[in-house]
């Protein structure tokens, strides 16, 4: 049936100017007589409807009838935009009917699914015609998603070809119908995010509790999807501080507690996206540049005490920046010049920052360290299809499971006596420092051995972490400016996590404000990583991405479970210790593969641009090539560094002895440090092209934030993003904040 419209009264006193507005705001775009036609017809040729029998390139029905529409009143198109349409040819009639069906929540907006018309071998017109008057002319207009092409973008991100209806022949007349098209011209104003509510195929939605057992398995599932990136850092940065095992299982229990805390934190009061916030690898680089500074070189008394209380202070000044920044309001403004062209090689920029580390390290136990990185290549690549009951248990678990894997077979390693030499005592490194005959395999022995942690006989069952545990924070100007950069880049890196993951869970985009509150309340949490002191700030994982979508699962609940039962184990002493006795060279391995993934997940944002753009690609590799040739040119000025450092810290060391010199010990420290840095130098050369290189909205694929008055209009949109209500007063701009 019909349904029942009235008759469109036109308006006395129109406006010419109000169908060119309106179809600005609806995000209908330009085209062309023949030119939309002609590329559905190279696409989709002479292909056949199978159930109705339709030509889709005449537009015509093959027993006389003429292709479906739907008549929208353009008045009304925004209300019904949220609605889906499925058009099916009425049977024993010649005409195509027009059929309204309701609704269905496995669809997305207008009956798409994945990206692809329902059902796979049936592809729907679907005509949009604003009703002007007496049915004397017809015009064709073309729906934009994004304004890239004439393509539509559904509730996964993914973007659809649209479908040009052809124009329906008079009823009498021979006469081709000319085709007229709204001509739009280039404007600020962005289309509104229509019909993001599409199927994006997630087990459990955002807002869904599927019950307390699957809750219990969805998040552990998803922390252990993410253990690669919560429990390796500790094993990078406390070795390098001169810490112990005890050190590093402390530290490691830190991090768990601190990665339960504000993911909790995140999950109430921040985007409220379900993203798990931890030690990122943004702030491991500048961490491994304040440790190998040349001042603390020489420190054998109280060395990891000493430089963990340093980066404590310029984390939490660094923080307290962030914070600022996002609660302020300011981060709203800094979002329109923050574009995938920017955010790609920055966070792949992080991952690249840690090439000189990777195998470098791995290598020192190939035996231990290849298998490894082939183990979860072919979880990951070769055995991503497997389903074991009902679960892809090799994709979601590849990297604890070839852990496990790898460790296991390392410890048969050791137990059969493949790192026993003549002489030499597993108490490594101290007991055969002094036999020359054990002095060249002390540095084998302590990489591949898994005896060679004491954390488990030494940890406490039960030790819980506390704020201040290594001492008063030590703040200096040099580090503290250090972070406070690095706190833009974990920024820059969240903003296209929470784009990206909105898109996932099925979801609108968040508006600025949210974004805002998000970044604020993400430097609160650093501020707490460093009151207690886990060595690295806490932000949003930029591997949130690959474990939503491998997991399927959105729940909030489950984020917030998972997190509780974090904290739960950073209670448990021994816990942190097993942890801790992990090989260094298997540790190593794991995060060649993490890092990969980073830079992988980072210039995968180029998709909401244009990435066949001349000027994409050439600002992409321009950063990217830049971001790795500036700091090589720094780190070269070491006169005596590789003497003393491993070779694998030497490309963090160049803040004591960089070219700079403004004729201040600090400054010169903070800029040398800086501009030694890949993402850094990335970011900015990145954020300078993209802003200042001529190119359209469209091609720079510029993010598209949802607005704040959909809040009030969206009960579902309010219900995804909004405070609890007994929280949402205490801010003091609500409307900035997107409270």
């Amino acid at each position: 049936m019909l349904p029942q419209i009235e008759p469109f009264v036109p308006k006395r006193d129109h406006n010419p100017n109000e169908l060119r507005s309106w179809a600005k705001r609806t995000g209908f775009v330009s085209t062309f007589s023949g030119e939309t036609t002609a590329s559905v017809s190279e696409r989709y040729g002479t292909e056949k409807d199978d159930s109705g029998g339709f030509d889709l390139e005449r537009g015509r029905d093959q027993r006389g009838g003429s292709s479906p529409k739907i008549e929208i009143d353009p008045i009304l198109v925004r209300t019904r935009a949220n609605q889906a349409f499925e058009i099916e040819p009425a049977s024993g009639s010649g005409a195509g009917a027009v059929q309204r069906l309701p609704r269905d929540e496995s669809d997305g907006a207008l009956g798409l699914r994945n990206g692809t018309a329902r059902g796979e071998n049936k592809k729907r017109r679907i005509g949009i015609e604003p009703v002007l008057g007496p049915a004397d002319e017809e015009r064709k207009v073309n729906l934009n998603g994004n304004g890239n092409g004439n393509r539509i973008v559904n509730g996964d991100g993914h973007q659809v070809p649209a479908v040009t209806p052809a124009a329906e022949p008079k009823k009498e007349d021979s006469k081709s119908e000319e085709e007229v098209g709204i001509d739009v011209p280039p404007g600020d104003e962005e289309p509104p995010p229509e019909g993001w509510r599409g199927s994006s195929q997630m087990k459990c939605g955002l807002r869904e509790n599927p019950g307390f057992v699957p809750l219990i398995y969805y998040g552990l599932q998803h922390y252990l999807s993410l253990a690669g990136s919560i429990i390796f850092i500790p094993l990078v940065i406390v070795p390098a501080m001169g810490g112990n095992d005890n050190d590093t299982a402390t530290v490691i229990s830190t991090m768990l507690l601190v990665t339960g805390i504000t993911t909790i934190l995140q999950s109430y009061f921040g985007t409220r996206l379900p993203l798990v916030q931890g030690s990122s690898f943004v702030y491991l680089a500048p961490a491994l540049v304040i440790i190998n500074s040349q001042e603390y070189r020489n420190l054998t008394e109280h060395k990891f005490r000493h430089i963990m209380r340093e980066l404590q202070g310029a984390i939490i000044v660094g923080s307290i920046f962030q914070s600022i920044l996002g609660f302020s309001g300011l981060m709203s403004l800094i979002l329109r010049f923050i574009n995938p062209v920017v955010v790609a090689p920055t966070i792949a920029g992080v991952g690249l920052a840690f090439f000189t580390y990777g195998f470098p390290q791995a290598g020192s136990c190939v035996e231990i360290s290849i298998p490894q990185i082939l183990l979860v290549l072919i979880f990951t690549l070769y055995l991503r299809g497997i389903s074991i009951s009902g679960h892809r248990i090799f994709r979601i678990y590849a990297v604890p499971l070839s852990v496990l894997i790898i460790w296991a077979y390392a410890f048969f390693l050791t137990a059969g006596g493949a790192y026993n030499y003549k002489g030499c005592s597993p108490d490594i490194p101290s007991s055969n420092i002094i036999v020359d005959a054990c002095r060249k395999h002390a540095y084998t022995m302590k990489h591949c051995r898994t005896d060679v942690s004491n954390a488990w006989r030494t940890a406490a069952w039960v030790r819980i972490p506390y704020p201040l545990q290594w001492g008063v924070p030590i703040f200096h100007l040099r580090t503290s400016f250090i972070m406070i950069i690095v706190s833009l880049v974990a920024s820059v890196d969240s903003v296209g996590t929470y784009h990206s993951t909105s898109l996932l869970v099925n979801s609108k985009p968040p508006t600025p404000g949210i974004v805002s509150r998000g970044i604020g309340l993400e430097g609160f949490c650093s501020v707490l990583a460093g009151l207690w002191g886990s060595g690295t700030g806490s932000t949003t994982l930029t591997e949130n991405v690959h474990t939503i979508e491998i997991t399927k699962m959105a729940s909030r609940r489950a984020v917030e479970l998972g997190a509780a039962f974090l904290i739960f184990l950073s209670f448990i002493g021994k816990v942190g210790a097993i942890l801790a006795s992990i090989p260094q060279a298997l540790a190593a391995s794991v995060l060649c593969f993490m890092w990969a993934l980073i830079v992988a997940l980072g210039l995968s944002t180029l998709q909401y641009s244009q990435a066949a753009s001349f000027r994409n690609i050439t600002i992409v590799g321009v950063s990217l090539f830049l971001g790795l040739s500036i700091p090589a040119y720094f780190q070269q000025y070491q006169l005596y560094t590789s003497l003393i450092l491993p070779s694998y810290f030497i490309p963090y060391a160049a803040a004591s002895n960089g070219p700079v010199h403004t004729g201040s010990k600090q400054l010169d420290f903070a800029f040398n440090a800086l501009l030694s840095m890949n993402m850094v130098v990335t970011l900015l050369v990145a954020f300078v092209l993209d802003n200042t290189v001529p190119g359209s909205r469209q091609e720079r694929g510029v993010y598209i934030w949802s607005r704040a008055e959909e809040m009030e209009t969206d009960p579902s949109f309010l219900a995804d993003y909004s405070l609890p209500k007994k929280i949402a007063p205490a801010f003091c701009r609500p409307k900035c904040l997107g409270s």
